[in-house]
């Protein structure tokens, strides 16, 4: 094992071009090493991935000590400590159980529509253009609008909220930021947080029925839960729920530009479009690492890890390991069965918004090869990826197609019933984002 191997690089724009060959030379070295540049161990291999996202002796708790955080970020690090995603059982148990009707496959199923509506609004109105930038007209907007729907949130209150949700996510994607951008990312959180008191206590504003913030607000009555940590999970489900689908959107839209075949395939067998999501999250997955932290010495893939010291799991790795997934770099939307991407992660930590994004990225893709003619990259810069190690996201992808003309008979609509590419309600599991302690590595 060389001691000079690092994760780091990652970070730089010119590995994020070529990440997963970057991913297979850390592979080579070894599946699980030490980062002396991280202080960190860095595990590549799909095997001790998959067995430590669910041992027990590896915790999900990121603030043992809130007051060893730096000032500027203690704020933002309290509210993450109530969150599920931050908390081990039984707390996580306690705090996922109170929302998770709420994203079931079939409780999912039931916004088909409400998600077809969303798309097609947004393409009959680039449609006419033949162009758009997928990330901010389509990628980002929809997951926001979703989630806000879920929420009951006014329409008039949403790009409040969007200002506030980015420093948030960029502080959870990247722990490499100055003090200045740190302050702007707890300040983004009070105030978010102060807005959805406002919102779920407020006499004023009574929840639309069978919306989750009817449900969070009468389970939390019922059970008792703090006020602080509802207020914390519903800042959660904000920015992890439109965060992680807005990169598989663009992500995914990418590969199949940069594969024509595959996506002339998709428009020719509808029926694949199941398939072929899991096959684009395995191929470019939106969350790319996973982070624990040793409750105790152990033992993990021969390697001897202490107490207190940080694992960084790197789903992304994992899913081109050929171990598991032969020809790891093809996208083969009729890939034998055998191997279970870590897109989502896997474990009691899976994400709960599995269903809703697998759901959001079926029917955008099934417009997108339906209602745009023509697909191609447009300009003469190639797409840049965002500088983060958790997150794997695109800052823009501008696309051209061919405008429907008059004789096609205007702008067809999707259908909404379900019938080729509805999701079955086999549950997956998954992982959405998380943040190391300040200091212990970048990402997350």
């Amino acid at each position: 094992m060389r001691t000079t191997t690092s994760l780091l690089p990652a970070f730089r724009p010119q590995v994020q071009e070529r990440l997963y060959d970057f991913y297979e030379e850390l592979r080579n070295t070894d599946e699980l090493f030490w980062d002396r540049n991280l202080s960190a161990w860095i595990a590549v291999g799909h095997g001790v991935v998959s067995s430590a996202t669910g041992n027990p002796a590896l915790s999900s708790v990121r603030y043992p000590d809130i007051d060893a955080v730096s000032e500027e970020l203690r704020p933002l690090a309290r509210v993450l400590s109530r969150q599920m995603l931050y908390n081990d059982a039984p707390d996580h148990s306690r705090l996922r159980g109170l929302i998770s009707k709420a994203f079931s496959p079939r409780a999912v199923e039931t916004l088909r529509a409400r998600i077809s509506e969303a798309v097609d609004r947004i393409i009959d109105e680039a449609a006419p253009t033949g162009r758009m930038d997928i990330v901010a007209d389509l990628a980002r907007p929809l997951p926001l609008t979703i989630i806000c729907d879920l929420l009951d949130v006014p329409q008039e209150d949403r790009a409040a909220l969007t200002a506030w949700s980015e420093p948030v996510a960029e502080a959870i994607g990247n722990s490499r930021l100055d003090a200045d951008r740190n302050r702007e990312a707890s300040q983004s959180m009070t105030d978010m947080l102060a807005y959805f008191r406002t919102l779920l206590t407020g006499p004023d504003t009574p929840p639309a029925p069978d919306s989750l913030r009817a449900l969070v607000t009468a389970q939390a009555e019922s059970t008792g839960q703090d006020t602080d940590e509802l207020l914390a999970n519903c800042a959660l489900l904000l920015i992890a729920g439109h965060e992680t689908t807005t990169h598989f959107i663009g992500n995914a839209t990418l590969a199949l530009l940069h594969h024509p075949h595959a996506a002339e395939q998709l428009r020719k067998r509808p029926d694949l479009l199941p398939a072929a999501v899991e096959e684009l999250l395995r191929y470019d997955a939106p969350v790319q690492l996973m982070l624990r932290r040793a409750r105790h010495d152990l033992d993990l893939a021969g390697r001897t890890i202490a107490g207190g010291q940080t694992v960084l799991l790197v789903c992304g790795a994992a899913n081109r390991d050929p171990a598991v997934f032969p020809d790891p770099h093809v996208l083969d939307f009729e890939r034998p069965g055998g191997g279970r991407h870590m897109a989502f992660g896997h474990g009691p930590h899976f994400c709960l918004g599995a269903a809703l994004a697998r759901l959001e990225g079926t029917i955008v893709l099934e417009a997108l090869l339906t209602r745009l003619p023509d697909l191609r990259l447009d300009g003469a810069e190639p797409p840049k990826w965002q500088r983060s190690l958790n997150f794997r996201g695109l800052t823009r992808l501008d696309v051209a197609f061919t405008p429907p003309s008059d004789e096609a008979g205007g702008i067809r609509a999707l259908p909404t019933d379900g019938s080729p590419s509805a999701l079955d309600d086999t549950t997956h599991t998954g992982e959405c984002p998380f943040r190391p302690e300040p200091g212990d590595a970048p990402g997350v």
